[in-house]
């Protein structure tokens, strides 16, 4: 089956839940277009084609529905296009607000006994331009639905503002010569002004969604120092090159991913991982795109630019599941598609029971309006995708990419977690872990020796271990490998070998003392290796063993989870010793043990029968697992793989992210919930005092926009969420 390509679209003219749900079904329609999701919250559309279409003929779909649509420009642009539409937005409203205060005023000032009742006409003109000018955008998204065949938010305030103000033409119109009805010009206009001042508001709350995507694209400069010919030239970001070396001054944005070739310094890579301390860079460290440089100048190669950095990467990811909708959305989705016709119903059932109970055909009208007003489905369809998009913007600030809006739903319930061991629980690095000898400190060096110049992990913990106790090695010479066993040399004149038992064996060096310890670190997992004097006299003078160190924060991370009633499993390829080890340092009582990769998969589906389950593991090779997973949850440092494979990736390499990751979903779901609430509280409350005559149309036009503006200012709530603050924990 062909892959299906991916294709954004800003999106203008939405009012409510509905729009969305008529434009995602108007592209569903065209040959070619796979699936399409629209976001209200966003205003984006993501259309996935399976074979090119013309982007301009899916803008004319979407402007036959009524609405319009352009290509998504650069950030900046975007940014100044939104501040300008929210500016006339302001005006507007502010407009409507001035024109409706005076028709108010008099109905406020009434119970303190001011008379203060204007004429007809002047009523009239105040309300008009509310009603026929400022207002058309609401007759404008009526006439839309109503032609699609649906409704939404403007088919209610179109309805409703418009019975309220032909009533008043009416009652003007056919009253007696000389007197002045109660006319409803006030309502009509208020409604409007409310409802414009709200939308306005609402606008700007869910431009604070999007907070986290504004703030990672800030990151990127507009242009870059290019070392060339020994010379700092600016130049613009879109002129780099793969293999460019790029200069970065103290206290400068990284242009752009790469390499440092010169130069030593720290980074702030905060708005990137998550991480809160600055990373230490020297020749040979990875940078990227959008990190703080510290107090030293760095010259780097550029290795990705573009779309390839993982800036841009973590862009796309942080988008594309603010697009997603939760599986609770689409539930909504279908009770929004029949709310407005079923709210049309409520009040023509009003309008006739008043009718009927004697209210006169005025009275009944006022109620009837109130239904139409008080019942604008706004707030439902924001109270999901508001949510979300807070929480996967609050997830990326902390190094928590969220790939759907699924696995926000799913790790609500997580009950097993099943970790990698190497790279994950483990820093998947050996180190020197114990040493027996009888003068240690000349042993090491020895070793060290004899390890100069290799680029071994095992000759890497030797050399590494030197430097922890200070110790400086010569280099020794005529350095051999011998494949699979280890390596010889000669030191002073003093031949040496170091290697595994096939070594010690070769050379007839007989283990001496030693054999207890070397067995009994074979039994833990270790890697044993046995430093050797070959001559006059062969002898054993050391046995060292190896091992991977636990990440500071597994054990943390693990009892958290135990604590949360979560059961953890360790699920690894090494031996029984190895798992054993890191299974008793985090009391792990679920271990699997010499599992390939391809049979990881089979180990997660049987746990799947029996709760919901979350892998985490590297992105690599626990690929299949992590798919297999109800949740996939990738460590690393934003790796390609952990990116496209993972439902969530973890950019700080610490375990206990998998436990701030899961209190997020949880935070992020809990919102939701609460929003769903708030949405459905407001209508199942104000419906009713609406239809019995509890709630004047003004009231109602203000209790409408607070229900979108409260739905909003709920989810922003979460932007508060900090993760679990770290515990010093020991390495074993």
């Amino acid at each position: 089956m062909p892959t299906a390509t991916p294709l954004d679209l800003a999106i203008e003219g939405m009012t409510c839940t509905n729009c969305a749900g008529r434009i995602e079904r108007a592209l569903r329609k065209a040959d070619g277009v796979t699936d399409a999701k629209v976001n209200f919250a966003s205003e984006r559309a993501r259309i996935e084609l399976s074979r090119p279409i013309p982007t301009q003929a899916l803008i004319d779909l979407i402007v036959r529905a009524g609405y319009n649509a352009h290509v998504p420009r650069d950030a900046a642009a975007e940014q100044a296009q939104a501040q300008r539409q929210q500016h006339r937005e302001g005006l507007a409203a502010l407009l409507a607000l001035a024109l409706a205060a005076p028709l108010v005023l008099p109905m406020l000032a009434k119970p303190l006994g001011w008379a203060m009742m204007l004429p007809a006409w002047l009523q009239l003109l105040l309300a008009a331009p509310v009603q026929l000018v400022l207002g058309a955008r609401f007759y404008r998204g009526a006439w839309g639905a109503l032609r699609a065949g649906t409704g939404n938010m403007d088919v209610l305030v179109a309805l409703g503002t418009s019975a309220g103000f032909g009533l008043s033409l009416y009652l003007w119109l056919s009253a007696p010569g000389g007197s002045t009805p109660h006319l409803y010009f006030e309502a009509s206009a208020a409604v409007i002004a409310l409802v414009m001042l709200g939308k306005y508001l609402e606008t700007r709350a869910k431009r604070q969604t999007a907070g986290a995507i504004r703030a990672l694209q800030a990151l990127r400069p507009a242009q870059a120092l290019r070392w060339q010919g020994g010379k700092e030239v600016p130049v613009a970001l879109s002129a780099l090159n793969i293999g460019d070396e790029i200069l970065v001054r103290p206290g400068e944005h990284i242009a752009a991913d790469g390499t440092v070739v010169e130069g030593h310094s720290e980074v702030n890579e905060a708005l990137i991982t998550g991480e809160s301390l600055p990373a230490a860079k020297q020749p040979g460290s990875q940078v990227s795109a959008g990190a703080i440089n510290g107090h030293g100048p760095l010259r780097v190669k550029v290795t990705a630019l573009g779309a390839q950095s993982l800036l841009e990467q973590i862009i796309r990811l942080v988008e594309q599941a603010q697009a997603e909708k939760a599986p609770i959305q689409k539930l909504v989705d279908r009770v929004s598609q029949v709310f407005v016709p079923a709210i049309v119903l409520v009040a023509v059932a009003t309008w006739v029971g008043w009718w009927l109970v004697g209210a006169g055909i005025t009275l009944a009208w006022v109620h009837a309006v109130s239904v139409l007003v008080i019942a604008c489905p706004c707030a439902l369809g924001l109270a999901t995708p508001a949510a979300i998009m807070v929480g996967t913007g609050v997830a990326a600030r902390h190094g928590i990419l969220v790939r759907n809006a699924e696995a926000l739903e799913r790790g609500t319930r997580i009950t097993d977690v099943v970790f990698d061991k190497t790279g994950t629980l483990t820093l998947g690095e050996p180190r020197l872990v114990a040493m027996d000898a009888a003068q240690p400190a000349q042993a090491l060096a020895m070793a060290g020796a004899l390890q100069q110049g290799s680029e071994h992990p095992l000759s890497k913990a030797v050399l590494a271990a030197c430097q922890a106790q200070g110790l400086s090695p010569n280099r020794a010479e005529a350095v051999q490998a011998v494949p699979g066993q280890g390596i010889t040399g000669t030191l002073a004149g003093q031949p040496l070998a170091m290697g595994n038992r096939a070594l010690l064996a070769n050379q007839q060096v007989p283990p001496g003392p030693w054999q207890g310890d070397a067995e009994q670190w074979d039994r833990q997992g270790r890697t044993v290796s046995w430093l050797m004097c070959l001559a006059p006299q062969p002898r054993v003078l050391a046995v060292l063993a190896f091992g991977d160190e636990l990440r500071p924060g597994a054990q943390a991370a693990v009892a958290a989870l135990h604590a949360q009633g979560i059961t953890c499993h360790l699920l690894t390829g090494d031996n029984h010793g190895a798992a054993d080890q890191v299974g008793q340092a985090l009391q792990l009582q679920h271990i699997y043990a010499q599992v390939q990769p391809a049979d990881k998969a089979a180990v997660i589906n049987r746990l799947r029968q029996h709760g919901c389950v979350a892998m985490v593991g590297d992105g690599i090779n626990d690929a299949p697992a992590l798919a297999a997973a109800h949740i996939g949850i990738a460590m690393g440092s934003g790796t390609d793989v952990a990116l496209q494979t993972a439902d969530i990736t973890l950019l700080r390499n610490d375990p206990r992210a998998v436990v701030d990751a899961l209190a997020l979903c949880r935070a992020t779901y809990g919102k939701i919930r609460q929003n769903l609430f708030w949405a459905f509280i407001y209508n199942l409350v104000g419906i009713p005092l609406a239809a019995f005559g509890l709630l004047d149309p003004i009231f109602a036009g203000a209790a409408m926009a607070l229900s979108s503006l409260s739905v909003v200012g709920n989810a922003l709530l979460l932007d508060r969420w900090k993760p679990a603050a770290p515990q010093a924990q020991g390495i074993s």
